[in-house]
């Protein structure tokens, strides 16, 4: 399962922005020919953040679709198969563009009753004013 890569990964990278803060919710965005199932991508996430601030936090998969162009009949449509074929001709003689990225798009943090250096006074700051 090449998923727990991917999960080690993105990990690494919601570690380093967190910069010790627990998150509750990731949002990573995948390109359809890193054939990544979400409930795999879900499983290997739960497993290598345990004992880490993402413990616990959940994870949403993005899939962006493989832009398809046909040789033969120069059809082009956007789709989530790796493996496609030309929607309108069946032909197999296709180029494949896109759909090989890997984007942390989004880290949802815990809510926090004080969150130092935060200039807003997040609610729970001693030193907020009443």
């Amino acid at each position: 399962m090449h998923e727990f890569g991917i999960a080690t990964s993105v990990l690494d990278t919601v570690e380093r922005r967190a910069a010790g803060r627990r998150v509750a919710h990731v949002r990573v965005r995948a390109g359809a020919l890193l054939r990544i199932t979400e409930p795999a991508l879900d499983q290997a996430f739960s497993l290598v953040a345990q004992g880490t601030v993402a413990e616990g936090a959940t994870i949403d998969l993005v899939v962006v679709p493989v832009q398809l162009t046909c040789r033969t009949c120069g059809r082009e449509e956007d789709t989530a198969d790796a493996l496609a074929v030309c929607g309108a001709c069946g032909g197999a003689d296709v180029d494949l563009r896109g759909g090989d990225e890997l984007i942390l798009e989004s880290i949802q943090m815990a809510e926090g009753h004080h969150v130092p250096g935060n200039p807003r006074r997040d609610r729970g700051d001693p030193a907020r004013p009443r």
